[in-house]
């Protein structure tokens, strides 16, 4: 009988080893795992795509720019006209209302935060 109890307890705990590695795979903070997850970065270490936009409103004293843009890959989030802030002001003495652009944007703080910008050729 005992051998029937101690034979019950190994099949039991190998049949949820497996269950248990998933969960905790799952569980983990991938955020963590070096520079793979870099804002801003692919996994090749080289920059984010930019994003094409037009420049519809730049307000220097808030440190904002109105853009309509396409789809910002990196931030998985369609296109649309909306309000971001900029990293570095001098980024606005860059372009002006009116102008098409390449724009490279990240979150930080909890915001969107554009940190490149440049007139599209």
């Amino acid at each position: 009988m005992n051998i029937y109890k101690t034979l019950l307890v190994a099949m039991a705990f190998a049949a949820t080893a497996p269950f248990a590695i998933s969960v905790h795979a799952q569980a983990m903070d991938h955020s963590k795992m070096g520079d793979m997850n870099m804002p801003g970065m692919k996994m090749d270490g080289m920059p984010a795509s930019m994003t094409e936009g037009e420049v519809r409103k730049i307000d220097k004293e808030t440190k904002k720019i109105t853009l309509k843009h396409g789809n910002i890959k990196n931030l998985d989030m369609p296109g649309m006209t909306m309000v971001f802030q900029v990293k570095d002001i001098a980024l606005l003495d860059k372009v002006k209302a009116g102008d098409k652009v390449m724009f490279t944007a990240e979150k930080a703080n909890g915001a969107i935060v554009i940190t490149a910008i440049e007139a599209a050729k």
